[in-house]
Order: C-alpha cells, then sequence, then structure tokens
C-alpha cells in the first residue's frame, strides 16, 4: 500500500488527522519508543482532539454568526444601564437547559447584538445546534414557501435548533402573515428550546411591528413567560466610535532667535 492509498483509507475510516500527521506520529513513536499500546492510546487521544474541534467549528458555521465583536471587547462602562452580572451568569448557558429565553432591549447601537452573538457562540461551541438570524431574513425566507409542504420544511429550520437568535425586532413592520409565521415559531419552541430576542421595541409598541394582527399578546406571553429580560440604556457605542477626534489646536511657532 502506497503512502496516497494509506492516506485514503484512513480518510475513509474517519481517522482525519492521522491520515494527515501519520509521519508525525511515527516520529512520535519511534523517537519516544512508545509500546504498541501506547501508541494506539496517542492516536486516539488525537483523534479525540480533531473531532471535538471539527466538531466545534461546523456548529459554528452553521450558527450563522457573522461577524462580531468578542464580549471581552465590550466597554461595560458605556451604556448608562446594563446588569453586567446577569449577561455573564447567562454565558453558563442554563437557560438553554431550561428551555428560557433571552431577550436584550434598548436602543440602536449599545450592544445588544455583539451580546446575543457571543451567547450564540458559546452555544454552539459547548455542543447546542445553533441558528441565528435577522427576523426580516426569517420572515422573507418563511413568506417565500410556495407549498404548505414547503413551508412546513422550513419552519423547521427554525423551530429544530437548542438555541435560535432572533435579532433586529422593530426596525420594520410586518403583515398579518408574517406575524402569523413569527408566532408559530414561538409557539412550537416556547418551553422545549431556548430564544435570545433584540429588540429596539418596548412590548407595549410591539403592535407597531405586527399592525392589525390578533397573536402579538400571545406571542409576547409565550416569550417572556420563562425569560430573562435585560434592559441596555445609553447612547450609540457605533456613534462613538466614528466620531472623529478633535483636532489637536495650531501652535503658534516660536519666532527664532538670532544669535
Amino acid at each position: 500500500m502506497t503512502d496516497d492509498d494509506l492516506k485514503r483509507a484512513l480518510e475513509r475510516l474517519g481517522l482525519h488527522y492521522l491520515s494527515c500527521h501519520i509521519a508525525d506520529i511515527v516520529a512520535l513513536a519511534t523517537k519516544k519508543r512508545l509500546s504498541p499500546q501506547a501508541m494506539i492510546e496517542e492516536i486516539v487521544r488525537r483523534e479525540v482532539d480533531e473531532k471535538t474541534r471539527r466538531g466545534i467549528e461546523r456548529r459554528v458555521l452553521h450558527a450563522r454568526l457573522g461577524r462580531y465583536k468578542p464580549l471581552s471587547d465590550f466597554d461595560w462602562n458605556w451604556p448608562k444601564k446594563i446588569n453586567r452580572q446577569l449577561v455573564e451568569d447567562l454565558l453558563g448557558l442554563s437557560f438553554i437547559e431550561d428551555g428560557g429565553n433571552v431577550i436584550l432591549v434598548g436602543p440602536p447601537g449599545v450592544g445588544k447584538t455583539m451580546i446575543a452573538k457571543n451567547l450564540a457562540y458559546q452555544s454552539a461551541r459547548t455542543g447546542y445546534p445553533t441558528l441565528t438570524t435577522d427576523l426580516s431574513d426569517m420572515l422573507a425566507d418563511l413568506e417565500a414557501q410556495e407549498s404548505p409542504h414547503a413551508l412546513k420544511r422550513r419552519l423547521a429550520r427554525y423551530i429544530k435548533p437548542r438555541l435560535l437568535v432572533i435579532d433586529e425586532v422593530g426596525y420594520l413592520s410586518y403583515s398579518s402573515r408574517a406575524a402569523d409565521l413569527m408566532f408559530q415559531v414561538i409557539s412550537k419552541r416556547h418551553e422545549t428550546s431556548a430564544t435570545i430576542l433584540t429588540t429596539n421595541v418596548a412590548f407595549k409598541d410591539w403592535p407597531q411591528i405586527f399592525p392589525n394582527t390578533g397573536c402579538v399578546v400571545a406571542m409576547i406571553d409565550r416569550l417572556t413567560a420563562r425569560a430573562e429580560i435585560v434592559p441596555i440604556d445609553g447612547d450609540s457605542y457605533r456613534r462613538r466610535e466614528k466620531r472623529p477626534s478633535k483636532p489637536k489646536p495650531e501652535e503658534t511657532p516660536k519666532p527664532s532667535i538670532d544669535p
């Protein structure tokens, strides 16, 4: 068996680390004079680590997080109001096991999406199937389905994940059909899977998001029944980052003194 044949056989067996590093493993075993059992144990350990790494990468990719900053970059002193301890407790993800929700409420630019995506990243790393979506994208996707069967299949995409992040609730208003679809997603997930939602609109004003619909009150009731609500208040952090720094005042040149 040639080296290429051996590599292909190892890949078919799912031994991805060994297929790429067999020469290193052989060199290590020779250098340390490993027994056959010790060499097998070393291969198994590395394969388990590789499988864990690949699983994390796959779940993070499927979570569709997009670009975001790590929570270590969050300026906790910038918001006028935020419960830092609650946010840090949520990183423990006990709300996912409990089938609870997290609702981040505040004006644009105060870090709601940043916190939500960090929670989603932690969820995916921990092993929970996770999905992140903007509300407008989710509802447009669902409304585009042309048959009841297709709609049922697409609804499952948003119902099945153990954690679903619905971002940017409140920036647009939606039709009665869109409201019904949102209600179906929330109802099917109620008390079985966790949902994180970010919104810039107080619940009492949600009829402006979903006007002329009768399911808004029931939707809010299901969302808040077992929810941690995180209000954030303050000015837009993005606006602060874009604000140009004040130019330094020009100094009046000192007159030269001839010797």
